[in-house]
């Protein structure tokens, strides 16, 4: 019996050395291998994608491109895929309500991982809390369908220019849009020709020298009026620069602007006959008059109507005056013979 108990008690020490070695191997692996730590050491997070592109338990996570923990479930929740991860609590304070998570690859043969942005403001995400998710950009299946919808809208054009739909199309399949383009193409040609040989205004700007330079003085007379209207020279400059100038057309305008109020609100003479309807009506009686007095001198009514319209009228006037004018020299000529003077004394 007692033998009995000594070789139980030996199987029993055998027994605890190969559990506490096999305790430190898994220990040791966890810390060689487990990016996590520990598993008292780790906290939980969770996302979910429309399309985990593959993505299966064990997948490496990485924060800002450092491994720190590994992917521990991938289920449907509905329509799209939750995805459970198991991370290194050391980096909890990096990893925020304004983090993202989005699907990466670890080489180019397509392995699949978690990538989080990490980001030092905001409050860091509680155990078994929700991290945003986003779409990855650039990805090969991405790519690949805007490559597929550029090939079909290529495609489409191709088969609209041999339709001969569009401009292009017509230019490929119409006879007359294609001779059309062959001499709008040919009269271009001759454009340049005549430019290069100088002919017209811009060929000989291209090609004369003088006129170059008569364009060229020109601009240099431009800039010259510009710079003296920048330094106030002239009366135009005086406009721009003189503060005294200015002001005294300021009061000009100031002035006009006046007379112009005046002259709406019916003051003085001009304002009067702008606004006073008894004043007007008396300058429109006067013209009426004046027109009735000119239509009667015209048609020849009145002495003066006869004077400017009866001609025999007018040269009698006109040889009255000229005997007149004979008479009086007479008289010069021999006071005595037309002037006698008689005294009588009673």
């Amino acid at each position: 019996m007692p033998r009995t108990r000594s070789l139980a008690w030996s199987q029993l020490k055998l027994g605890i050395v190969v559990v506490v070695a096999m305790v430190i191997a898994v220990v040791f692996a966890f810390m060689v291998g487990g990016e996590g730590g520990l598993p008292w050491q780790r906290y939980h997070l969770k996302t979910r994608f429309p399309n985990v592109q593959g993505l299966k338990s064990g997948a490496v996570v990485r924060l800002a491109g450092v491994e720190v923990g590994q992917v521990s479930e991938v289920r449907f929740a509905g329509a799209q895929v939750e995805v459970t991860m198991e991370l290194s609590e050391d980096v909890q304070d990096k990893i925020t309500e304004q983090s993202k998570a989005m699907i990466g690859s670890i080489s180019l043969l397509g392995e699949t991982a978690i990538d989080i942005n990490a980001i030092g403001a905001g409050r860091p995400l509680p155990d078994w809390g929700y991290i945003q998710s986003v779409r990855t950009p650039g990805q090969i299946a991405e790519v690949a369908e805007q490559a597929n919808a550029g090939i079909v809208e290529v495609t489409n054009l191709l088969k609209d220019i041999r339709s001969g739909k569009g401009t292009l199309g017509k230019l490929f399949t119409d006879e007359q849009v294609y001779k059309e383009f062959a001499a709008l193409t040919a009269a271009a040609d001759q454009v340049v020709q005549n430019l290069n040989r100088g002919k017209g205004t811009l060929g000989k700007l291209l090609n004369d020298e003088k006129a170059y330079r008569s364009l060229q003085a020109s601009l240099d007379d431009l800039s010259t009026m510009t710079r003296r209207l920048n330094a106030g020279e002239g009366s135009l400059g005086r406009l721009l620069k003189d503060d005294e100038f200015a002001k005294s057309l300021s009061s000009t305008t100031a002035n006009l602007d006046r007379i112009s109020g005046g002259l709406s609100r019916g003051e003085g003479t001009a304002g009067k006959l702008l606004k006073d309807e008894a004043l007007y009506k008396r300058m429109d009686a006067v013209t009426g008059r004046l027109d009735t007095l000119l239509t009667r001198l015209n048609e020849g009514q009145g002495t003066a109507g006869q004077l400017l319209q009866d001609k025999k009228l007018y040269e009698n006037m006109n040889g009255v005056v000229a005997d007149m004018r004979s008479l009086l020299t007479e008289v010069k000529k021999d006071p005595k013979k037309y002037l006698n003077l008689k005294v009588s004394i009673f």
